[in-house]
């Protein structure tokens, strides 16, 4: 299975039985979508920056991506999206709404997407996602969790690799996203040099008992 970066919060996970992209957003965030095209699309919540799923292309199993927006079990050509009720914020969603968040299991890999997690989890909501073999994490701050609770919740996991995303570039547009904590601030917080690069190949036989922490470039 691999899995690419596709900007802000989406990502795109594509294995044997089909292609997953979660929270792919609109031009709001300071810079286009890419075009490409899934099988499922997971939306985390309905805010601009993650609900973008229009924009996302059918493909040759599907003439239209199955868009998965609530949390619930579900199991789509063989691929299994497991999706956890949480918030936005931590005043259970007063602030800013509700937050699903979407394990994915595809090649036999759990992926975990975190969407805009505003608080720390609970142990239901802990037990609920079960094991995590990819975290993809939050660490901007502001809308989200930030370096240091996304260090905290790295480590409470424990996956094989963690995949920061929703930090400040210089492609963002300011007024909004002008206070999230960059990528550089959240690796300072987390103490070690990740590895960089432009996609990830995960295989579920060679996993790492220690958690890899992994940077991946978006497209130019």
């Amino acid at each position: 299975m691999t899995i690419t970066y596709l900007g802000h919060s989406s990502f795109k996970l594509k294995g044997k039985k089909g292609t997953v992209v979660s929270d792919p957003y609109h031009e709001y965030v300071g810079f286009k979508m890419p075009g490409t095209s899934a099988d499922i699309v997971t939306i985390s919540h309905s805010h601009e920056d993650h609900n973008a799923f229009e924009q996302i292309m059918g493909t040759s199993r599907r003439k239209k991506p199955f868009i998965i927006q609530e949390a619930g079990e579900y199991e789509v050509g063989g691929i299994s999206v497991f999706g956890t009720p949480a918030y936005h914020d931590d005043q259970k969603g007063s602030l800013r709404g509700r937050n699903t968040i979407f394990t994915t299991l595809i090649d036999h890999v759990s992926v975990c997407h975190l969407g805009d997690l505003g608080h720390e989890l609970t142990p239901g909501q802990i037990e609920s996602i079960g094991n995590v073999d990819v975290l993809l994490i939050p660490v901007g701050g502001v809308y989200t969790i930030d370096p240091k609770q996304a260090t905290k919740l790295i480590h409470t996991l424990e996956p094989a690799y963690a995949i920061p995303m929703h930090y400040r570039t210089k492609k963002h547009e300011v007024k909004v996203f002008g206070e999230l904590a960059t990528l550089d601030d959240f690796l300072k917080e987390y103490g070690s040099e990740p590895q960089v690069l432009s996609k990830l190949d995960v295989d579920k036989s060679r996993l790492s008992e220690e958690t890899e922490l992994v940077v991946l470039t978006p497209p130019a």
